[in-house]
């Protein structure tokens, strides 16, 4: 039992590789109960109106004497037409400089509605150079967008806690944070909760939707409904192209409606790419609990093979490693040749010595390395680890300052 307990642990289905898998199957199961839900709910309503457009066109061809391809013609014009940007109501022009600044806004950010593409070969071509850098560069500002307001809400929030505890009396009233305090009162280490800046996230996407709604409502003319719906797809960068805000061709207070369409739409898409990946953290440590679940701790006799022998040895090695394990993270340092061990009968693991002063020795070569070209020690990471296990982009930005992601890694 323990040699299969030892082979599945060293198959190729290792962590991440099952969190992926899982994840793919949950998104999967996921698209096909929206697609089941959506169907069930909308098709009906489509069917009901391809036949009153059969309907209305028949009535129409035999009223008016117009046959009915040379009707089905002209409506095929009229369908290129729209799709050009003609509309039979004046709107307003699409390519000159604000409308197309609106377009490229909406490149750039991923946005897409689809009411303007260009039309010409070199507007293709030049699009996809455009927004080749266009999209990176955008990226890389929801990126640094989220970065300080993690930072901005950690600030806050460890202001809150620190009142919190001097209320308490667990620090003195003149408490600022340095690594002398310890005891329950210390914050060296301290990170928000991941769940308190989700809740924090969410307050704030979902008052920037109301307040943008009711200006949509109040001028473009549409229901409450329609305009959160219009919020959340522009937001979410999803940008169906049903409803398009700023195409009338004059408002009253133009210029300010533009401006403020604009303060609206960049902040609610800064906003809710940085809700998603709060939300996509979570999803992870459920798939975590997920996969922890699954592990290979199912097969009994190994856990009862383990139990006996730990019960043989009062002080075994990998207690001792593990409780080694958990004051070293507590530091914030990782110890790579701690890491990995598994617990055994056996007082001294020959090993587990040889491969532990191989790792010590390695570490502190790289440590006097770092030393003496002017790095510090704490970017030292575990020597298992390649550049990308902690994530990249907004995943390593969430990790690295939100504290029930740390634990998990």
């Amino acid at each position: 039992a323990a040699g299969s307990c030892r082979r599945r642990r060293l198959a190729p289905l290792n962590e991440d590789n099952g969190r992926f898998l899982l994840l793919a199957a949950l998104i999967a199961a996921y698209l096909s109960a929206g697609a089941t839900v959506f169907s069930a709910l909308e098709s009906p309503s489509e069917a009901e109106a391809q036949l009153r457009w059969n309907r209305t066109l028949h009535n129409f061809s035999r009223i008016f004497n117009i046959s009915l391809p040379e009707l089905r013609a002209f409506l095929r014009s009229y369908e290129a037409a729209m799709a050009a940007g003609i509309r039979v109501d004046a709107l307003r022009p699409r390519w000159d400089f604000p409308g197309a600044f609106y377009f490229v806004g909406t490149v750039v950010s991923t946005i897409g509605f689809g009411m303007t593409t260009p039309a010409t070969v070199a507007g293709k071509v030049f699009l996809i150079v455009y927004g080749l850098f266009g999209c990176a560069g955008t990226i890389l500002f929801f990126n640094l967008f989220l970065e300080r307001i993690i930072s901005l809400l950690s600030f806050i929030m460890k202001a809150c806690y620190e009142r919190q505890l001097q209320r308490g009396g667990l620090l003195p009233p003149n408490f600022q944070t340095r690594p002398a305090v310890s005891g329950v009162g210390s914050l060296v280490g301290w990170k928000p909760s991941v769940y308190h800046v989700l809740l924090i996230l969410g307050i704030f996407a979902v008052t920037l939707s109301c307040c943008a709604s009711a200006m949509y409502t109040a001028v473009e003319g549409w229901n409450y409904i329609d305009s959160l719906y219009y919020c959340f797809v522009t937001f979410s960068t999803i940008g169906f192209g049903d409803l398009v805000s700023s195409q009338n061709a004059a408002y009253q207070h133009q210029g300010l409606y533009r401006f403020g369409n604009f303060v609206f739409i960049l902040m609610g898409v800064c906003c809710i790419y940085s809700l998603f990946n709060v939300i996509s953290i979570i999803i992870k440590q459920v798939l975590n609990w997920v996969l922890k679940k699954l592990e290979c701790r199912c097969c009994p006799k190994c856990h009862k093979s383990s139990s006996r022998l730990s019960r043989r040895n009062a002080i075994t090695p990998g207690a001792r490693l593990r409780r080694h394990n958990v004051a070293m993270d507590a530091e914030g340092q990782y110890d790579s040749d701690t890491e990995g061990r598994r617990l055994s009968g056996e007082m001294i693991s020959m090993r587990e010595l040889t491969a532990s002063s191989k790792v010590s020795l390695a570490i502190l070569q790289k440590q006097l390395s770092e030393t003496a070209n002017g790095y510090p020690r704490n970017v030292c990471i575990n020597t298992r680890q390649n550049g990308f296990s902690a994530g990249v982009g907004a995943l390593a930005i969430m990790n690295n300052r939100l504290a029930e992601t740390s634990d998990s890694r």
